[in-house]
């Protein structure tokens, strides 16, 4: 049953102001996307890419970890598609039901990584570096609900330096933030993607691909009782194309 455009607002009028003002817009019949943080830049592009290649379609874009999407969603956010940064929230999406598991899929990889400012004279260059006494504030976003925080999080316990660096984090809403925290010089190192840090390159410094037990995979899905089921079916098969994937490309992200 497709929901009227006020039905779609109230459903967002106590959730992020973002979300409402792109579900104020969506009232037209627009495709709502949430996705994670890390998307930002090369979803800008593939939306435009999208409304290009189908006149008349409009996508709306909605930006936050992965686990804060989640939780609009699970709070009634009129979303139509989800696409996470990680296996696990999704996997929490599929199992609540929220997502229609027939038309999930991974569309691209990305790889974990430490950046330190681009005129740091710290040194550091391993994970080991940052148990260092004059290493004192390390970015890592909340492993509880943001996954590159998560990837951090493993990495560290996997070479038994967690208990050392975990004082030091500075816990950081998204990747986007732990990002802009090692730009400007405000923490000594940073774990993020490596498609942001390559934004960045005049800001930060890549001294580390991180190692990781399981690749790093975006999945995407239309939300289950979407009100736009078949732009949103539409859109989540647009990632698999070869306009898609050379824009996300283009941004650093690899083919999963």
């Amino acid at each position: 049953m497709r929901l009227t455009c006020f039905a779609r607002l109230l459903g967002t009028a106590l959730l992020a102001p973002v979300l409402a003002t792109a579900a104020s817009s969506a009232c037209a019949g627009e495709v709502l996307v949430s996705a994670a943080s890390s998307l930002t830049n090369a979803f800008k592009d593939v939306a435009h890419s999208y409304e290009a290649q189908y006149p008349g379609s409009k996508v709306s874009l909605n930006f936050a970890a992965s686990g804060v999407l989640l939780q609009q969603i699970v709070k009634g956010a009129p979303v139509d598609v989800f696409a996470s940064a990680d296996q696990e929230t999704m996997d929490a999406a599929q199992k609540q039901g929220l997502v229609l598991a027939a038309e999930r899929q991974d569309f691209v990889s990305n790889s974990l990584v430490l950046i330190v400012p681009h005129d740091s004279k710290l040194g550091i260059n391993s994970l080991n570096d940052l148990t260092r006494k004059g290493v004192t504030r390390v970015a890592i976003a909340n492993p509880a609900s943001v996954p590159v925080g998560r990837y951090a999080e493993s990495a560290l316990k996997k070479a038994h330096l967690w208990e050392a660096v975990q004082p030091k984090a500075i816990g950081t809403q998204n990747v986007r933030q732990s990002l802009d925290y090692v730009a400007r010089g405000e923490v000594d190192a940073g774990f993020v993607y490596a498609t942001d840090a390559a934004i960045m390159q005049d800001k930060v410094k890549v001294v580390l691909d991180v190692p990781l037990a399981s690749p790093v995979l975006y999945p995407i899905a239309s939300i289950k009782g979407s009100s736009n089921a078949i732009e949103a079916k539409r859109f989540v098969n647009y990632l698999q194309t070869a306009p898609a994937q050379a824009i996300l490309a283009r941004y650093g992200f690899k083919k999963p």
